[in-house]
């Protein structure tokens, strides 16, 4: 395929410290690397924040404005003319929409405004996200809304099948597997830091359990506190490490005064405090991915998840990981124990997650992501409009 022109509209990127931001980055590197020229549409961040450019990617900056109760990310505002107007100038071969909030709707009625192919990722389960904050009455309406959302584009993306199944059977179209990448060079075990380690009241003998992520009720980090009892029972002298910021903050530092928050961490640091861990918990059931499992794997630590998202499509069950049944956390807490009594077996889950990690090159992940584009453009060559578009209007 000859070097595409691709706008990608996104609502969050780095800087911002979240599983989307990181994963649209690397996407957005990837392409240019293959040589592809990507214009990205992201709000500004900040009252000095400028577009960059260089790469091969182009930045244009829409309004935002803080997220409520995110005061760390900002959503962008409608631009619809404004963006009609840019692809006017500068036509894209595709518009690939990572978002679907406010900048992202704008952007999908100014590609169809222009006849431009699209194609969408779900990467948020936001109307799962509902129950969690005192609005689970928005399930259904928020549902209804991502349905009709990406049902009008030519394809969306999703990072499993299971997330496939599970969105084509509540009547979401043309949908697409393809997964994600770790970047293997940073998080590595060779990261491993004793002197991070003493900084947690760690010695090599000490059993660290660790959290990646936002501290936010979606996360189910109750049932981490849970599971961390459980091990200390047999490892009285183990240690908990939070890494991450969020609203549960201080709630949970309130549960746990023994436990360490770091806050948020990113770059080598963040790599420093995978590797300089033993043991990763992740009990979060609304992912819709979950990059921190195949970091934490990444880094040699053997994990301990619930059977769902990426840790259903990477772990299998007592070889580079344990998983216990989706939401079952009686046996979550058990396994935790277990592996708190078996050092051998911590540092042998490590070493195989470390290999399976090893095979998720990002390379082919761009593949896929461009074979997706393809689809995208033939399907709008071979149509005015994407079958079954009429069926939901934004306004």
């Amino acid at each position: 395929m000859n070097p595409l022109h691709v706008a990608l509209v996104t609502e969050t990127y780095p800087p911002e410290v979240n599983g989307v931001s990181a994963t649209v980055s690397r996407v957005v590197e990837g392409l240019a690397n293959v040589g592809h020229h990507v214009q990205l549409v992201r709000p500004r961040q900040h009252e000095g924040d400028t577009p960059g450019n260089g790469g091969g990617v182009h930045e244009h900056l829409a309004r935002g404005m803080p997220i409520p109760g995110y005061p760390q990310l900002r959503m962008g505002l409608p631009c619809r003319s404004a963006l009609v107007s840019l692809w006017r100038q500068q036509r894209p071969d595709v518009v690939h929409l990572v978002t679907e909030g406010p900048l992202g709707a704008s952007a999908l009625l100014a590609a169809r405004t222009l006849k431009l192919p699209v194609v969408s990722d779900f990467r948020t389960n936001f109307h799962v996200y509902s129950a969690h904050y005192g609005i689970g009455f928005l399930r259904r309406p928020l549902r209804a809304y991502l349905r009709g959302f990406h049902n009008r584009t030519a394809v969306t993306m999703v990072p499993t099948e299971a997330l496939r199944s599970e969105l084509a059977a509540t009547g979401f179209e043309r949908l697409r597997v393809v997964a994600r990448g770790v970047d293997t060079q940073r998080f590595n075990p060779v990261r491993r830091s004793e002197a991070l380690r003493r900084q947690w009241g760690a010695d090599e003998r000490t059993l660290v359990a660790l959290f990646v992520g936002r501290l936010a009720p979606e996360k189910n980090i109750d049932t981490v506190l849970a599971a961390f009892d459980a091990l200390r029972e047999d490892q009285p002298r183990a240690r908990l490490v939070f890494v991450g910021d969020g609203p549960d903050r201080q709630r949970l530092q309130r549960l746990r005064p023994d436990a360490v928050f770091t806050g948020l961490q990113r770059g080598e640091a963040l790599a420093a405090h995978y590797a300089s861990a033993d043991l990763f918990l992740f009990a979060s059931l609304t992912e819709t991915f979950g990059n921190v499992v195949p970091e934490a794997m990444a880094s040699g630590l053997a994990l301990l998840a619930y059977d769902h998202a990426a840790a259903a499509e990477l772990v299998r069950h007592g070889e580079n990981g344990l998983l216990a049944g989706a939401g079952d956390r009686a046996t979550f807490c058990a396994l935790a124990r277990r592996l708190a009594g078996d050092g051998d077996r911590v540092r042998q889950l490590g070493l195989h997650a470390r290999q399976t990690a090893l095979g998720l090159d990002w390379g082919r992940i761009i593949d896929g992501v461009v074979r997706t584009y393809g689809e995208a453009i033939e399907a709008q060559a071979a149509a005015v409009d994407v079958p079954g578009a009429s069926t939901f209007r934004l306004r």
